[in-house]
Parts: structure tokens; C-alpha cells; sequence
């Protein structure tokens, strides 16, 4: 065996590969892209981090640990355009913008990049091998084609969402339709599931956002290949027919979170506050039966009117579990009556040691992995159900918008450990013009108990979901499928730039 075809040992002839990661500037595409970079790093690889001052200063505590090493990884700053895109200073991640409206000039602005990034690539010691970057950066491939580097799309979603949206494409589904809301079957799978088209459109969907859609498209047909965080045993159908439909080279390297699972500081919160509220989760938890606890989070970019808000809160109620439930800053802060009604649901709650509500933010791992947590709440981005999925904790599914709804559909009909809460209008982040609840609480409390079931459906969601944590770890591990995919994405980038 040569040193081009065994990472450690190309590390050892000092031909460690240089890796240029552009993530999207977002925290579920900015977390496991660091994880890739210090899964990169750990196999002997060099990383430059790129990324904007804002940005740095919430993803350092993830790198901290492998950038203090002998083989760092480069945080590299760039200026971020915020004045050219009319945002106000500072607004550099999607979940700093307040208006969805925000999200086409925050994305239209990152081609204002390119030249420093193609500046400091031109001066790097050693060379870049080769650039990885998430999708919506197609400004990168340039780069990458001018440069002469191998390019690389990282992908954030479910493999089942890229082979479901390449298919819509590829099929021209949507040109069939006579009205948003005409159901139809997703194409090239086994399963027959229906959707309707504002489940499955893009962002690059949009009317408006054609000439985006179109480089995007472009920078993907000429990418060496495609990484994605899943892994092979997960969805194997869909890693095969997806490489076959697109002629691309695919390594599902992932879950990419078991690599960092050790890193508490992974979600981003250092602040004593935080602390406090992880230890008061923890001791909470220790005293509940095994399994007894419905974990209740909605990621970073979903926001619920109070309307909502209430409609969840009786709904656990009603349910009768114990629940912890994450409630964002920005949802209690939006009016006084929110205030008040939140105050009142968790002196209730706690008083009658039914569940506790957080504010903010909560170590989603750590909560996930304790043995009192049975079921999780969730708007089953792609992130979280891979948390879940790697504790082995069935899911009770509530997509918003972008890839959700798809995910929704494999976790509940493809991999049989969910239960869907019955949502079916996308809602958009931050969408100021929502004030009504659009899942009632019954629905709410249904799902609930569905989840936390003990009879043989649930159990039989439950002994499905410890099985994939079983193979996801696996997968993992030595010899196991996302090591060895990782082996051959980092033997394939020292091949083609010897």
C-alpha cells in the first residue's frame, strides 16, 4: 500500500492534504462543517476554515480542541459585505437576520467574497488540494476551476432529499402540476410517497431566485463529487441511486456529530447561563424514570407566535409526560402576553414537576443521550434527527420549511421511527406576517402519546431507532462505512493534485 492510498500514511510522507472548507453562514450548516474539519484533520488532513468575524467567534469553542494540535486547522476570517447587501453591521448568519425578506441579498452578497478567498489561496503554504463548499456558494467552483483545485459540494440534508429534489428536477414534476397544492408521488424511489409542491420547493425554487439557481446548478455539475452527513446503512438505496442519477462521486462521511460528540461546546454556548441551565436539565432528568421524558426543541430558525406557543404548551399538558422544552429567546420576548402566559405555563409545570421550559438554548446531545429521554419534539431538520437518531430516540416530526418535510417522510415512512404531528403548510423563519397557530393542541398531545407509547407500536419505533444508533456508531468507527468513505474522499483529492 502507497502513501496516496492510506491518509495516515500520506500524513507521514508529508503529503497531508490541504482542505479549503466554505460552509453557508448559517448554524446547521456551520456545525457539521466544522465537524468534517476536525473529522478531515484527525485523518491527517490540513484545513483552512473560512468564515466571517461573527461567524469565528461562535464556531471556535467546536475547533478550540484540534486547532491547538500539531496540525491546527486555519480559522480564516473574511470581511463580510454586510454595507453592500444593506444589512446592518454585524448581521453575518441567517439567524441574525429579523426579516425573512433579508435572506435573497444576505445570499446574493457572498460572490462579494471570492476575491479574498482566491487572494489568500494564492499565497497558502502548503497549496490547497481541494475546495469544499456547501452548495449555495457557487461562486466557489470558480475559484476552485481558476486555481486548478478539485471542488467539492458539501450537502447538509438527508441523502433521501437530495435524490427526492434531483428526481423533481430531472422529472419535471412541477411543470406537470396544475396548482401548488395537487398532490403528487416522488419519483425513482420504493416507497410511494405523496407531497405537495411547497413541501419540497428550495430556496433556489423561488421566481425570484433564478440566476442563483441557475450557477448553483452549474458549480454541482462540475464538482468532483458530493459529501454528505448520513451514513450508507441509513439510507443505502438512496446513496446509490442518487450517485447513479447525478454521475457523481458520493461519500456519506457522516454522523458527522459522533466524531465531536465529546464537545458540549458544540451548540455554540459558553455563557454561565448556559451552564447553568444544562446542569439544571441534567439534575432535572436524573430523577425521571427511564424513558418517561418527551424532548421538545425547534432549532434555530423556526419561530412560533404565542398563538402557537400556547397551543404547544397545553398540548403537553394534556399529554400527561414529563417534557423538557426549549422555547427560543426571541418567541417569549415578542410581546408582553407572551411573557406572562410562559411565566404562568412554567410555574405550573414545575410546580407540578410535570416538565421545565428553557430559554434559549440546551445541550441537544447531551439531553437526547440521557436515559430518561424517550421521544423527541422536533422540526426534524436534518441535524437534529441525526442527533436523534445516533441516541436512538424515536421522533415525533413537525417540519417548517426547506428540506423538513422530506426528512419528515423518511423518518416516519421509510425508516419507521417517527410520528408525524400532522403539519403540512411550510412555514418561513422569522415570517412576521404569522400569527396564528397552524397546529392545534390536540394534535399536538396526540402525537405525544403516539410517541411515548408503550405498546407495541411504540416499542417497535423504539427498537428500530436504538438499531440505527447501534449503526450509526458503527459506521463510524474503524473499518466501519463512513471511515472507510472518508478514506477514499481524502485518497481520491491527494491522487488527482499529485
Amino acid at each position: 500500500m502507497n502513501a496516496h492510498s492510506n491518509p495516515a500514511a500520506a500524513a507521514a510522507a508529508g503529503t497531508n492534504p490541504h482542505f479549503i472548507l466554505v460552509p453557508l453562514m448559517a448554524q446547521g450548516h456551520m456545525i457539521p462543517m466544522a465537524d468534517l474539519a476536525c473529522l478531515l484533520v484527525d485523518n491527517g488532513g490540513l484545513v483552512s476554515f473560512i468564515t466571517t468575524p461573527v461567524n469565528a467567534a461562535r464556531i471556535s469553542s467546536t475547533l478550540a480542541g484540534v486547532r491547538s494540535s500539531a496540525i491546527p486547522i486555519r480559522l480564516v476570517e473574511l470581511r463580510f459585505p454586510a454595507a453592500e447587501a444593506g444589512l446592518p453591521a454585524g448581521c453575518e448568519n441567517l439567524d441574525l437576520l429579523a426579516d425573512y425578506k433579508l435572506h435573497k441579498p444576505f445570499v446574493e452578497v457572498f460572490p462579494l467574497l471570492a476575491d479574498q478567498l482566491e487572494l489568500y489561496l494564492r499565497h497558502q503554504i502548503p497549496a490547497a488540494n481541494c475546495i469544499v463548499s456547501d452548495n449555495k456558494h457557487a461562486w466557489a467552483s470558480s475559484i476552485a476551476r481558476k486555481l486548478r483545485i478539485p471542488f467539492i459540494i458539501f450537502h447538509t440534508p438527508s441523502c433521501f432529499y437530495l435524490h427526492s429534489t434531483f428526481s423533481i428536477k430531472r422529472h419535471n414534476i412541477f411543470d406537470r402540476l396544475k396548482d401548488d397544492f395537487e398532490p403528487f408521488f416522488l419519483p425513482d424511489i420504493p416507497q410511494r410517497i405523496q407531497m405537495v409542491r411547497p413541501q419540497v420547493e428550495r430556496w433556489l425554487d423561488s421566481p425570484t431566485w433564478e440566476k442563483l439557481r441557475g450557477e448553483c446548478y452549474a458549480a454541482e455539475e462540475a464538482a468532483d463529487g458530493v459529501i454528505i452527513n448520513t451514513f450508507e446503512e441509513l439510507e443505502p438505496w438512496c446513496v446509490e441511486r442518487y450517485g447513479i442519477a447525478t454521475g457523481k462521486k458520493v461519500w456519506p462521511i457522516g454522523p458527522l456529530s459522533l466524531h465531536n460528540r465529546e464537545t458540549e461546546t458544540r451548540e455554540s454556548a459558553t455563557s454561565i447561563e448556559a451552564a447553568i441551565d444544562a446542569e439544571r436539565i441534567r439534575k432535572w432528568l436524573d430523577d425521571r424514570e427511564e424513558g418517561s421524558v418527551v424532548f421538545v426543541s425547534f432549532g434555530s430558525l423556526a419561530r412560533n407566535p404565542i398563538s402557537q406557543l400556547i397551543e404547544i404548551g397545553s398540548g403537553l399538558e394534556a399529554a400527561g409526560v414529563g417534557f423538557v422544552w426549549v422555547v427560543k429567546e426571541v418567541e417569549v420576548r415578542s410581546s408582553t402576553e407572551a411573557e406572562r402566559w410562559m411565566d404562568q405555563f412554567e410555574r405550573r409545570s414545575e410546580s407540578e414537576k410535570k416538565g421545565i421550559v428553557i430559554r434559549g438554548w440546551a445541550p441537544q446531545t447531551a439531553v437526547l443521550s440521557h436515559p430518561a429521554v424517550g421521544g423527541f419534539l422536533t422540526h426534524c431538520g436534518w441535524n437534529s434527527a441525526l442527533e436523534a437518531i445516533c441516541a436512538g430516540v424515536p421522533m415525533a416530526t413537525w417540519p417548517h420549511f426547506a428540506d423538513q418535510f422530506l426528512n419528515e417522510r423518511l423518518v416516519v415512512d421509510v425508516l419507521g421511527i417517527g410520528v408525524a404531528v400532522g403539519a403540512t403548510v411550510p412555514l418561513k423563519p422569522a415570517d412576521e406576517e404569522r400569527k396564528d397557530a397552524v397546529v392545534m393542541r390536540g394534535a399536538v398531545a396526540n402525537a405525544v402519546v403516539r410517541l411515548m407509547d408503550e405498546g407495541e407500536e411504540g416499542e417497535g419505533r423504539r427498537r428500530k431507532a436504538r438499531e440505527f444508533g447501534e449503526k450509526a456508531r458503527k459506521a463510524m468507527d474503524k473499518g466501519g462505512s463512513s471511515n472507510e468513505y472518508l478514506k477514499g474522499l481524502i485518497a481520491h483529492v491527494i491522487g488527482v493534485t499529485l
